[in-house]
């Protein structure tokens, strides 16, 4: 079980991801390093008023504790007890242009450790997709993105992920998906763990295939005041999933996480509206009739 190769991947997927995304939007990112009283740290990439993206956010973090958290240990007791290290890297992409999606993306590693006792360790992570004005060629560019990269690990194994992004990503609360869904994995250990690191980084170099030619596509549409009145209220549904329902912001914020590295996947500009309906037949309501709609596409 080499951490160390662990670690060197996700630092220079961070480093990878960064230098596309400062080379598409013209402005650079800020760095931010920050140590972790408890044990630990990381590098938080943030971008803010740029050319393209709003703002956007990509973090690699490497934390270490000796008791975790109730939102970890409540679904695993048997983690009780053991000291623990989590490293991955996060990021969410706001773009100005309504007619860009927001992006998220998370790939990660946990172990868990406890004298004279083998390490309980696993993968997790997964890449998705929330449109506001949505374009079915580049919702199916994202998902056979997804599908080619994992399909060296089973032929089967995108439409689970699939299919656990779509039950993921779901607002209970609202009873409507959060975007067009993507992959998601969680707890993998299955297969050993040097076929569970490579499928984890096959997932992390898929990302920038996945969205920059969308983002390309559509990053020159001009839009008025009224998509950005809708692109703020559909991000209202963004920031409700992160701070409800989304188990790693929870993990972050409940083990002394970096608040604000935390929170950098919130959108700057956001609005909420009392049981608001989109028009019939707009291109608003046609988010909600065609997209917001778990399917096949590809």
């Amino acid at each position: 079980m080499d951490t160390a190769q662990v670690l060197e991947y996700f630092r220079g997927l961070q480093g990878r991801i960064v230098a596309e995304l400062a080379t598409f939007d013209g402005k650079p990112f800020l760095t931010d390093s920050w140590q972790r009283p408890e044990g630990g740290g990381g590098i938080t990439r943030l971008i803010e008023e740029g050319d393209f993206f709003e703002r956007g956010g990509v973090n690699f973090s490497h934390v270490t504790g000796t008791s975790l958290p109730p939102s970890a240990t409540a679904a695993r007791p048997a983690l009780g007890g053991r000291a623990w290290e989590a490293m991955g890297v996060s990021l969410v992409l706001h773009p100005r242009n309504p007619y860009c999606p927001t992006a998220h993306l998370n790939v990660r590693c946990f172990i868990a450790r406890k004298e004279s006792e083998a390490p309980i360790w696993w993968f997790g992570g997964g890449m998705d997709l929330t449109p506001y004005y949505g374009f079915e060629e580049d919702v199916c560019h994202f998902h056979a993105t997804c599908k080619e990269a994992l399909l060296p690990f089973g032929s089967d194994v995108h439409a689970r992920y699939k299919k656990w992004c779509d039950e993921y990503f779901f607002l209970k609360h609202r009873n409507e998906p959060r975007g067009v869904g993507g992959i998601f994995f969680d707890d993998l250990s299955e297969g050993g763990f040097d076929h569970c690191f490579s499928l984890t980084q096959a997932v992390g170099d898929a990302f920038l295939p996945a969205y920059l030619p969308l983002a390309e596509r559509r990053r020159n549409l001009p839009y008025g005041e009224r998509e950005r009145d809708f692109q703020a209220y559909r991000r209202g549904r963004y920031v409700e999933f992160n701070l409800v329902w989304d188990r790693g912001t929870l993990f972050g914020l409940q083990s002394g996480g970096r608040t604000e590295s935390i929170l950098m996947s919130l959108p700057p500009v956001v609005k909420w509206r009392y049981d608001w309906k989109p028009e019939a037949g707009s291109a608003e309501e046609k988010l909600y009739t065609e997209f917001l709609r778990p399917r096949d596409w590809v």
